[in-house]
């Protein structure tokens, strides 16, 4: 008999719960481990196979550190409001609340099923009434602290949706989960000072550990730049236009100026002559998108206004134009030009012959009519700081510029206050009344939570009125103290407003005194490895950052940073099939015939895609546990790869898991599945075996800290290899290998360690230990082959079999920047000596 996945799962899931094996509680005595996935939002359609990647890795090494003695702390709940449910209960005609707990249900089920160790006494989800409490309790402390406040701003409008979105929510003009357009509208809606927490959120970047991808991206939402504000009068009108640059040393080299085609004075200054190219300009410009008008390869376009503006540092007269590449939204909307020594100046310049000034020494050869030099020099053609370095010149023309009131030094950020207004239902309502006198007032303390009133008709309206406005025995009310008729704030907060905080109610989630008791915060926090997908790298993140650093200088929190380590699984993909006008079709319809994909007659590409209903190419994990085991899947989405890259996913794949299981089954009970008593004994072991076990105990550990699970997965490949070959198989070698295999694969290994005598769970088992001399590796190195020829060469331990040669190969970066060139046919491994892939390019 075979390993049989479907009876011993559901058995050991059972006995966890039960025992409730993974409840945490604070312990002062034991060194603590706070592993949090980023929570998932409970759609209808149930969770794919990439889901559970970034799961399964925190799972495993939260088994990992509780077998290493660490007190660990690893929760799951549910980010249930906002648009995601709302959309969903549009589309199906269910009320948003029935739907959430409906799908939160389904979702959990799924979970469950991949005998993950969460403490589930801890589960939470957004829309708990006692979670909402906490969270418009955070924004009555931000209102309080001038950090919250009502402006009539320009908004991201979506016709759409119903409502507005933050400028981090829209790309390219069009809302980023959806597609849908977004167009701009003047609201009067409620905004968090994110901006006054600017340098801290980039200060504090450098305390942890992150990829540094993920800061850069950080570092560049908020913009920080450092130079001048500089003011340009407008010949012969009495105005002036302010440009902020971080290059004031190059003021003696603008040759014209450049206004938004949006900003205001537009229409104060051009002349009279040029008003028609002026308004067919600013009517063409008006169709483009952000990335149309600011693209490296955009075409630069523009006209002149007819008007000049007075450069302060010699009073020359510049041209000014408007033109696609200035925004209104960045900077101030005007633009000093200095073509020399900026490349879009310079396109610009050359394209409507424009001069072309040097004003910072080039190198010998290089000719500034042909290119922009933007690098560093000495300042030259510049009266007053001639011959000065950068540095030296941009200090003593600011200098310059202050003491004639024509500028200043000038701190700018790219980063905007939050637009933090919602017009919509599933959302937390905002704790404020607004009085007769047209004051605003909080909701006292003591009467949180403000839950949503019931709603049947909870569509957005089309003229951009929020749905909660049609609630009016809820809108119409009195202030809990005074008695004074007030009317409630019908706009709700957005969804990132649970999210900015849901790690600290983890640590306390039954407290109805606090947010979260002190010393549980002080012994918990920070979170020590934060795991999910990079796409959260600026929302989530930095609004979680800017709530934290307010809640730390109010003393609820005690550390700077809320996530210490961070960690982005790669994304799992799917084969699509499409045909010609990009119809997608699901795989039942597909036969491959004479090297081509057919449907009918119709040919259709294969490709690799990311996983959606709508290109048919969703893999149900339910569908992978039926036929293979939890265990098979665990292991397979840990073995395909390294944990943060994207990789194809072959059901397949997860046979070959399956296999090993069985074998990892055989090294330890005979064909009647009970314990291999003439195999399995006290004996001692080889040299070989010991050293192939104290080197397997520190590869795996090594890995399992770096999280580098698919060269783990390797090594114990090699080490069940071992075993299996073996005559006599020591018994301390033997429970080695299950104590190693529990974290990937827990519920065969709970079965073998019960089968081999232990009457306890293995959750706490300590890990194994290895003895540094025994553990020193013998490397040798092998061939990878691509279509049978040499590309490229690993090194790894001698002796490597099949699987885990193909491991080592595709954990190589490059091997997988040679695999992605194609799609991978097939793979050949010739043991101890070589892989071969075979891709199709």
């Amino acid at each position: 008999m075979a390993y049989d996945a479907g009876a011993i799962e559901p058995k050991w899931q059972d006995y966890w719960e039960r025992n409730e094996t993974f409840r945490t509680e604070m312990d002062p005595s034991k060194e603590k481990v706070y592993v949090l996935d980023m929570f998932p939002y409970p759609s209808g359609a149930g969770l794919h196979v990439g889901h559970p990647e970034g799961y399964t890795a925190t799972d495993i090494y939260c088994r990992y550190k509780r077998m290493r003695g660490y007190n660990v702390l690893h929760p799951m709940g549910w980010d249930a409001y906002g648009l995601p449910a709302e959309r969903y209960a549009m589309r199906t005609g269910i009320h948003p609340a029935v739907t959430t707990k409906k799908n939160i249900k389904t979702f959990k089920g799924q979970i469950k099923r991949l005998g993950f160790s969460y403490d589930w006494s801890r589960e939470l989800s957004t829309t708990d009434p006692d979670f909402v409490k906490w969270t418009q309790w955070i924004f009555l402390q931000l209102y309080k602290r001038g950090l919250a406040y009502q402006a009539e701003v320009a908004v991201n409008w979506c016709p759409a949706q119903g409502t507005v979105l933050a400028n981090e929510e829209v790309k390219d003009g069009r809302y980023v989960e959806t597609g849908d357009p977004v167009e701009q509208r003047l609201m009067r809606q409620w905004m968090l000072k994110i901006t006054a927490f600017a340098d801290r959120l980039l200060d504090d970047l450098e305390q942890v550990d992150w990829p540094e991808g993920i800061k850069a991206m950080q570092r560049n939402w908020i913009g920080k730049s450092e130079g001048a504000e500089i003011d340009f009068e407008i010949a012969g009108t009495g105005r002036r236009f302010t440009v902020f640059t971080t290059r004031p040393d190059t003021l003696y080299g603008a040759t014209y100026a450049v206004l938004a085609p949006e900003h205001p004075l537009v229409d104060r200054i051009m002349s009279e002559d040029r008003r028609p190219s002026v308004n067919a300009y600013r009517a063409q410009i008006a169709e483009k998108s952000e990335e149309e008008r600011t693209g490296e390869e955009a075409d630069k376009t523009g006209v002149f206004t007819g008007a000049y503006a007075v450069n302060p540092v010699n009073g020359e007269k510049l041209p000014i134009w408007i033109a696609d590449y200035v925004l209104m939204g960045y900077g101030t909307g005007a633009i000093m030009a200095v073509p020399a020594h900026d490349e879009r100046d310079h396109a610009f310049a050359r394209k409507f012959d424009l001069p072309i000034r040097e004003v910072i020494r080039s190198p010998q050869g290089h000719d500034i009519l042909e290119a922009a030099w933007t690098g560093g020099g000495v300042a030259v053609n510049s009266p007053l700081i001639e011959g000065l370095d950068v540095e030296e010149a941009k200090a003593k023309i600011i200098g310059w510029l202050e003491d004639r009131g024509a500028g200043r030094g000038k701190v700018q950020y790219r980063l905007r206050d939050w637009l933090f207004s919602r017009q919509r239902y599933w959302g937390e309502p905002f704790p404020i009344l607004h009085m007769a006198d047209g004051s605003i007032a909080p909701l006292p303390e003591d009467c949180l939570p403000l839950l949503p009133p019931e709603l049947d008709d909870y569509k957005p309206t089309p003229d951009g009125r929020p749905p909660l406005e049609r609630a009016e025995d809820w809108v119409k009310t009195t202030h809990p103290q005074s008695g004074a008729p007030a009317l409630r704030e019908t706009n709700t907060m957005p969804q990132w407003a649970g999210s900015c905080w849901y790690y600290l109610r983890f640590i306390d989630p039954k407290n109805d005194k606090m947010l979260v008791d002190p010393e549980k915060e002080k012994y918990w926090m920070p979170v020590d490895l934060y795991v999910g997908g990079a796409e959260h790298a600026v929302l989530h993140l930095l609004y979680a950052r800017f709530w934290h650093k307010v809640l730390y200088d109010i003393g609820v929190v005690s550390t700077k940073e809320p996530f210490q380590r961070l960690f982005n699984q790669g994304m799992i993909l799917a084969y699509s099939y499409r045909d010609a006008q990009g119809k997608y079709y699901s795989p039942d319809l597909v036969e491959e015939r004479g090297g081509k994909f057919l449907v009918g007659e119709t040919e259709v590409v294969r490709k690799v895609d990311k996983m959606s209903k709508s290109r048919y190419n969703v893999v149900n994990p339910d569908d992978v546990v039926a036929e293979y085991g939890a265990d098979s899947l665990r292991l397979y989405e840990m073995f395909m790869g390294p944990l943060d890259v994207t990789k194809p996913w072959q059901t397949s794949g997860v046979g070959g898991m399956k296999r090993f299981l069985s074998r990892v089954w055989r090294v330890v009970l005979n064909d009647d599945d009970v314990l291999d008593a003439e195999k399995v004994g006290e004996f001692e072991p080889s040299d070989d075996l010991l050293r192939i076990r104290h080197k397997t105990v520190r590869a795996v550990t090594e890995d399992i800290e770096a999280l580098r699970f698919n060269t783990a997965i390797a090594r114990l490949m090699e080490l069940t290899n071992a075993l299996t070959g073996a005559d006599r198989r020591p018994r301390e070698i033997v429970e080695t290998l299950v104590l190693l295999v529990a974290p990937f694969a827990p519920h065969i290994a709970e079965e073998l360690w019960a089968r081999l005598g232990h009457t306890e769970s293995l959750a706490y088992a300590p890990w194994p230990q290895f003895d540094p001399d025994l553990a020193r590796e013998d490397l040798t190195e092998y061939v990878v082959q691509i279509n049978g020829k040499v590309r490229h060469k690993v090194e790894g331990p001698a002796g490597l079999g099949k699987e885990e040669l193909l491991g080592l190969a595709r954990a190589e970066p490059r091997v997988q920047e040679l695999l992605a060139e194609g799609e991978l046919v097939k793979e050949i491994a010739v043991p101890g000596k070589l892989v071969n892939f075979v891709v199709k390019k």
